[in-house]
């Protein structure tokens, strides 16, 4: 893949267990061994990103799958709202990095579940995820207390956005 930023990038929607989603997710989990020394066990079900419930997207180049984002609903209150969407599965492939696609995939994300009627967007990322949280703050994200499955883990960071504002 080339270094042009002005490549068209498609994103299409698909299910979790769609081959093309199961490859990025793997991929993930490599990168998550190597930044943490071990896979995410976040107990994730396709049908978490079933309408209503969820969506699941991933961005293609070529026809070739270099982004994933989803979002999935959530029980976990922030902002003074008590059900919200959670932001999962944000990764960007090594090779397709440095061309706004994380940026461009949080927009849709969070497009989506506006339109699926979520007033706020919750998300957990790691401490040692730099680039995750300095795109999140840089698109308004803010700290909250811990939640869900990593809750008590001391590297986790829990960030929340409005999203009807």
């Amino acid at each position: 893949m080339g270094q042009n930023a002005d490549v068209p990038v498609e994103i299409r929607r698909v299910a979790y267990d769609h081959p093309d989603a199961q490859k990025l997710v793997d991929r993930v989990q490599e990168f998550y061994v190597e930044r943490y020394g071990e896979p995410d066990d976040d107990p994730t079900q396709p049908a978490m990103f079933e309408p209503p419930a969820g969506a699941y997207f991933l961005a293609y180049l070529d026809d070739v799958p270099v982004a994933s984002g989803a979002w999935r609903r959530s029980e976990e209150a922030a902002l003074g709202v008590t059900v919200t969407a959670e932001f999962k599965r944000m990764y960007v492939v090594p090779e397709a990095q440095r061309r706004g696609l994380a940026k461009r995939m949080l927009t849709h994300v969070e497009a989506s579940a506006r339109e699926a009627g979520f007033a706020v967007m919750v998300l957990t990322t790691g401490s040692f995820q730099h680039e995750a949280i300095a795109l999140y703050g840089a698109n308004g994200y803010v700290e909250v207390e811990p939640f869900g499955f990593y809750k008590d883990d001391p590297l986790v960071r829990c960030m929340a956005k409005r999203l009807d504002g």
